[in-house]
C-alpha cells in the first residue's frame, strides 16, 4: 500500500473517523518500512531557506573556513545563540548575532567585511569572527582523541584546558549537552543527501490532529479549556505532537528546525509542512500544518475557519520538517 492509496481509500470513509486514522497509521508504517533500508547520512550544504537570505552567503563561506566545522553547524551556533538576530543581548552583555562578550570580541573579533574596523553588532564581522573562533579552539586542541567538532564545541563552553585535561568533551553536563544540542540542530539546518528516517510518532500527532477536525479557529489559540479547545495553525501543531511526548516551539517559524527536511517527493505523514510569502527565508514563515499524505494537510487556517483537510501545493509551499525527539529538544527556548 502506498501513502496516495491510503489516502484515496480513507477519502471515501471520512465520515467515519477512526477508519481514516487507521489508513493513516498503516501508511505511515507501511511507507517508513520501505524507507528505512534505504535512509543513509545527510550533506552538510544548507536546507533551502534555513538561513535567512540576508545571511547566506556569509554562513556558506565561512562554515568552510576548516575542517572542524560546516555551514550547517555554523547555522546552527548563530540559532542557538541569537536566533539570527543582529541586534541581540543578554544578560550577561553578549552582544550581536553571534553574542560575543565583550572580552571576547576583543581578542576574536575579525573585520570580515574589511571596511576597516570591527563590529559586533554588523553579522558581516560578527558571522566571519564566529567561525574565526570556532577554528581557533579546533587548533587548540586538535590532538586531543575523539571527534575535533565536538572538542571544538566542548572548548567553546568550558574552555580548551578542560577538553584538554579530561582528553575529550568533559564530563560537565553543561557542557554534554552544549555538543548535543548544537550537533542536532545541525540535522535541522542541513540539506539531506537522501531521505530522513521517518518519526516514530507520526501516526499519534495525525490521530490527535484529526480528532480536531471541525474545530473553529482561534488566534494565539493552544487548546485550553478558556479558549474553549481552539487552536490556530501552530498551536495544533505544537499540541499534536505533544500528545505523543514532543514539545515543539510555539510558533512556526522556530517548529521548522525541529528536524531535518524532506524533498515535496519525500514526504510521509506526519511532516509538518510550512508556507512562507519568501520562499529564501524560514524565518519568514507564517504557517504550518501536519502532512497527511496524498498531497493534503490537516491545518488551522485562519479566522472564520475550522480545522479541516488543505492541500499543501500552493505558492507559498515552502518546505517541510520531519520531527524528531532530539530535534525538539535542541530548540532554544527562546529565539
Amino acid at each position: 500500500m502506498t501513502v496516495r492509496k491510503a489516502w484515496l481509500v480513507a477519502g471515501a470513509v471520512l465520515g467515519a473517523g477512526l477508519s481514516f486514522v487507521m489508513l493513516l497509521v498503516v501508511g505511515v508504517y507501511v511507507v517508513a518500512g520501505n524507507l528505512a533500508g534505504g535512509v543513509g547520512g545527510a550533506t552538510r550544504a544548507l536546507a533551502k531557506g534555513a538561513v535567512p537570505a540576508a545571511y547566506q552567503n556569509l554562513v556558506q563561506k565561512w562554515g568552510n573556513l576548516c575542517p572542524a566545522i560546516n555551514p550547517a553547524l555554523l547555522a546552527a551556533q548563530l540559532y542557538q545563540e541569537s536566533g539570527f538576530n543582529p541586534r541581540a543581548q543578554s544578560a550577561a552583555a553578549a552582544q550581536g548575532i553571534a553574542q560575543f562578550i565583550p572580552g571576547t570580541w576583543a581578542t576574536h573579533g575579525v573585520d570580515g567585511d574589511g571596511d576597516g574596523d570591527k563590529d559586533v553588532w554588523d553579522p558581516n564581522d560578527a558571522i566571519p569572527s564566529a567561525a574565526s573562533y570556532d577554528c581557533s579552539l579546533a587548533s587548540y586542541v586538535k590532538d586531543v582523541p575523539g571527534n575535533i567538532t565536538e572538542n571544538m564545541l566542548a572548548s567553546y563552553n568550558a574552555g580548551a584546558y578542560a577538553v584538554i585535561k579530561y582528553g575529550g568533551v568533559p564530563p560537565y553536563k553543561e557542557t554534554q549537552n552544549y555538543v548535543k544540542t548544537i550537533t542536532t540542530l545541525e540535522e535541522s539546518f542541513a540539506a539531506p543527501v537522501s531521505r530522513v528516517d521517518p518519526s516514530k510518532q507520526a501516526a499519534g500527532a495525525i490521530y490527535y490532529a484529526q480528532k480536531k477536525l471541525g474545530t473553529p479557529y482561534l488566534w494565539g489559540g493552544t487548546g485550553t479549556a478558556e479558549q474553549g479547545g481552539r487552536f490556530d495553525c501552530s498551536g495544533l501543531t505544537q499540541a499534536s505532537y505533544e500528545s505523543v511526548g514532543i514539545t515543539l516551539p510555539r510558533v512556526a517559524n522556530d517548529q521548522y528546525n525541529a528536524g531535518p527536511h524532506p524533498a515535496r517527493s519525500e514526504l510521509l505523514p506526519g511532516d509538518l509542512v510550512f508556507f512562507s510569502t519568501d520562499p529564501t527565508n524560514s524565518r519568514a514563515i507564517h504557517h504550518v500544518g501536519i502532512y497527511v499524505g496524498g498531497g493534503y494537510m490537516i491545518d488551522a487556517p485562519r479566522t472564520g475557519a475550522v480545522i479541516r483537510f488543505d492541500p499543501i501545493d500552493t505558492s507559498e509551499y515552502f518546505g517541510a520538517t520531519r520531527v524528531t525527539e532530539d530535534g525538539a529538544k535542541a530548540l532554544p527556548t527562546t529565539v
